[in-house]
């Protein structure tokens, strides 16, 4: 089979709810990243076969394709098209797949894989309740056959995160010394210039503006969220402004562009289970992908899992038994953010960057989506 691999990953900086990214237009946060992936890669940007990106909550700015959009919004070749997909949490981590795909069917030769979300101007969860008007409060609302199957109770994710703590007995305290961790890794990452060669920066903004200089007493003064007794905004991810993309090619390309491949798609796959549980996917798909993998976890540098949630994380390792050490070793959402449609090529770009940084060989990336899902992506570093 063809493979498919990756030559180039860029990101904007994370900004903060209200920051220095938040008054730009998501065509222009994504046509930052967009135009500086193609000047870097010396591909004449009409040989593009597809932009495919990532997006949640596509109404305002972020509708009609956005990922058409901000192609365009770059000045950029107008024969190149563009697709916006819509995994949940996964969106760009998907558009990933969908890239290596189409590279390793032999349909396309270079395919970029990326994701923008400004959260800041679209809140979450504002395509959901934008039909409150004609009556429906949530996606499952007026359903007989969801209601039928979970119940008229709506899935949450913050109902979700309280569950897992539950179930693996994770106490509030436990929660709030793995997100303080997360901050501490990421302000450590950014001294020490780990993020340098990934962000492009934009509108003065440098460096990720998330990560926050906190202690366990500040945490321990938060209210609980939405009827948890364990989970409150310190031990969830933050919301934030962001994009990221990534250059996926065939060897044809490699060949024909003078090009040198940083790393290749090794595994791709998408698992889901119980979408009330909600998060808990990132387990079994683990699990499915290792074995289609024919590895198992030793053989995995690092890992990037992402931090929806603290109990997302820590119920993964406690159940994988995969060192704390070697995941999210820069830091995960709960100091980085979490931009949605943008979080997975954001946590690959910086995986393929921690490889290269640490020497390791294979990185396995999985996050948590809606609907119970889970997308698991294992990259070797050539």
């Amino acid at each position: 089979m063809p493979e498919a691999y990756i030559v180039d990953a860029l990101r904007t900086p994370t900004g903060r709810r209200k920051g220095g990214l938040s008054q730009i237009h998501a065509a222009d946060l994504g046509a930052h990243v967009l135009r500086a992936l193609v000047e870097r890669n010396g591909i004449p940007d009409d040989q593009y076969d597809d932009v495919i990106f990532g997006c949640v909550d596509t109404i305002g700015p972020l509708a009609g394709d956005i990922a058409r959009t901000c192609w365009l919004a770059a000045g950029l070749s107008d024969a190149v098209p563009g697709t916006t997909i819509d995994r949940q949490c996964g969106s760009s981590q998907q558009a990933v797949h969908f890239a290596a795909q189409a590279v390793m069917s032999g349909t396309q030769d270079v395919v970029v894989a990326g994701g923008v979300q400004t959260m800041t101007q679209i809140p979450i969860s504002s395509a959901m309740t934008a039909a409150e008007p004609l009556g429906f409060t949530d996606p499952f609302s007026g359903s007989e056959g969801w209601v039928r199957r979970y119940g008229a109770q709506p899935p949450t994710q913050f109902r979700s995160a309280q569950m897992i703590a539950e179930k693996w007995g994770l106490s509030r305290a436990a929660l709030e010394a793995y997100a303080l961790e997360s901050h501490e890794r990421a302000l450590r990452a950014i001294a020490e210039g780990r993020f340098a060669r990934e962000i492009v920066p934009l509108a003065g903004v440098e460096h990720d503006e998330t990560p926050r200089q906190t202690t366990l007493a500040k945490m321990a003064e938060l209210d609980f969220l939405f009827g948890c007794d364990r989970v409150t905004a310190a031990v969830s991810s933050q919301t934030c402004d962001g994009a990221s993309a990534m250059l996926i090619v065939s060897e044809a390309a490699l060949k024909r562009y003078n090009l040198t491949p940083r790393a290749r798609i090794h595994h791709l796959s998408v698992r889901a289970e119980d979408p009330i549980w909600m998060l808990t996917a990132p387990i079994p798909a683990t699990e499915y992908a290792l074995k289609r993998a024919g590895m198992k976890l030793e053989d995995i540098d690092r890992v990037e899992i992402n931090e929806a949630f603290a109990s997302v994380a820590m119920a993964w390792l406690k159940e994988t038994g995969y060192p704390h050490a070697q995941t999210n070793v820069n830091g995960g959402a709960i100091a980085l953010g979490h931009p949605l449609g943008a979080t997975g090529t954001r946590l690959m770009t910086s995986l393929l960057h921690e490889l290269e940084r640490s020497g390791g060989r294979y990185g396995l990336q999985t996050m948590c989506e809606g609907g119970g899902q889970a997308n698991v992506t294992i990259i070797e570093r050539l």
